[in-house]
């Protein structure tokens, strides 16, 4: 694609999702879900097929929109480092047994179930899912997408302490995935060729959450360093722009010692930077503000582009819709009686235990990821296309829920008309009449 194409395409994708926002205010809904519907009509099943991408309108192909995977890496990051800002001592003083707990046991509670139920499925109709996919599935159902939850709060400025659990239950959520996926995947493996590879079970998934972590409390602790030599509001956002650069492009890094392959988390280095920095810099708060205002409309395109990349091919596949249903429901009833049980253990308030499932249901990025790692099994097309379903339902349906249930909390207060287009009314001056 040629330049002007590319920054064509790109400025059209962000005025879409801003038209289209305006219109899911009409109808309530949050503004994510608004994104997403644009890059769905924007892509290769509605608007794409008019052969106008030449023109730099619309997106003519999926392998198109994956040609965008460059901002959508950059966006998760700030995304990540945004919710470190979660993870401060005294919120963890308060909420961090609880947190960890809740993350750890609702993601386990949701693996079971839905193996559970693939499993069942698997030996009434062994031709339709095998044993492999139906335990894969199960560990990729625990994860949770961060980007979403995190609009919707943004723009509700939703806060509370359902609102502060939730966020770093997400969190939480990406570490345990990635192990309770590693040991699923190498037990898919072993069930189809026979043998068990405790490298990739028990030892690279510990490396690349330890790796992730460690690279991500440098990354913080020396931008907190060179944080100190800037004065100016610009200056330090600057650095904390290239800051989170930095450590996308340092998560992308792979390398061997001996055996064992070594890899990072995105979601977890970014998140951890953001943690390390806000705990130490005294200032960070409004940093973090800042931040925020700035990487507004890398947000939209991640969204406008995450909606362009869902797959509709899918649909008119029974088997696939088979599958995806018996996982949707499966999942929904994991996360909503995982997150319930666990914050009755931990003796979370009635609010609590009500909504936190409801807002974990959303699912992106991540399970993606694992979905094309998982690409290698026998019916790996499967698993791709079932997580594809899922993500196209919980997506669009997730966002409008979250919203539901941090407003039944108590922790959304009701939308006023406001506009940044009112006039200021300064206050009188002061005399000292």
């Amino acid at each position: 694609m040629n330049m002007e194409q590319l920054l064509i395409c790109l400025s059209l994708a962000l005025i879409a999702g801003l038209l289209m926002s305006r219109l899911a205010k009409v109808a309530h809904l949050p503004a994510v879900t608004s994104y997403l519907v644009a890059g769905l009509l924007l892509g290769p099943f509605f608007l794409g097929r008019l052969g106008l991408s030449g023109w730099g309108i619309g997106f003519g192909s999926l392998a198109q929109v994956e040609s965008y995977g460059l901002i959508t890496q950059v966006a998760l990051g700030f995304i990540a480092f945004v919710i470190g800002n979660e993870f401060r001592l005294t919120t963890l003083e308060n909420m961090g047994r609880q947190a960890i707990t809740v993350g750890i046991l609702q993601a386990v509670v949701t693996t079971a179930l839905v193996d559970l139920a693939l499993v069942v499925l698997h030996l009434l109709r062994p031709d339709v899912i095998s044993m492999a996919s139906a335990i894969t599935l199960g560990a990729i159902a625990a994860a949770t997408a961060p980007a979403a939850t995190l609009m919707v709060v943004k723009q509700y400025k939703a806060n509370g302490p359902l609102t502060h659990l939730l966020l770093m239950v997400v969190a939480i959520d990406d570490a345990v995935g990635l192990v309770l996926f590693s040991a699923s995947f190498g037990v898919a493996n072993a069930l189809e060729q026979g043998r068990i590879d405790p490298l990739g079970v028990i030892v690279e998934p510990l490396v690349e959450i330890i790796l992730s972590l460690g690279l991500g409390a440098l990354a913080g602790f020396v931008l907190n360093q060179l944080e100190i030599y800037f004065h100016s509001r610009s200056k330090r956002m600057s650095l904390s722009v290239a800051f989170v650069l930095l450590t996308v492009g340092l998560s992308m890094v792979t390398f061997q010692i001996g055996p064992v392959h070594c890899s990072f988390s995105l979601l977890l280095v970014c998140m951890m930077t953001g943690t390390v920095f806000c705990n130490i810099c005294p200032t960070s708060d409004e940093l973090m503000d800042r931040l925020d205002r700035w990487v507004s409309p890398v947000n939209i395109l991640f969204f406008v582009l995450s909606g362009a990349e869902l797959d509709l091919n899918i649909l008119s596949n029974p088997l696939v819709l088979l599958i995806g249903v018996v996982y949707i429901a499966s999942r929904s009833l994991g996360k909503i009686s995982g997150s319930y049980f666990s914050c009755r253990a931990t003796r979370c308030s009635d609010n609590i235990q009500k909504y936190l499932g409801i807002t974990l249901l959303p699912q992106a990025g991540v399970a993606l990821g694992m979905a094309a790692e998982a690409a290698e099994l026998s019916d790996g097309h499967m698993v791709r296309n079932v997580v594809l379903f899922s993500v196209l339902v919980y997506e669009l349906v997730g966002p409008p829920l979250t919203k539901i249930s941090l407003t039944a909390a108590g922790e959304i207060e009701p939308e006023g008309r406001t506009s940044a287009r009112t006039a200021n009314k300064p206050e009188a001056p002061v005399t000292l009449d």
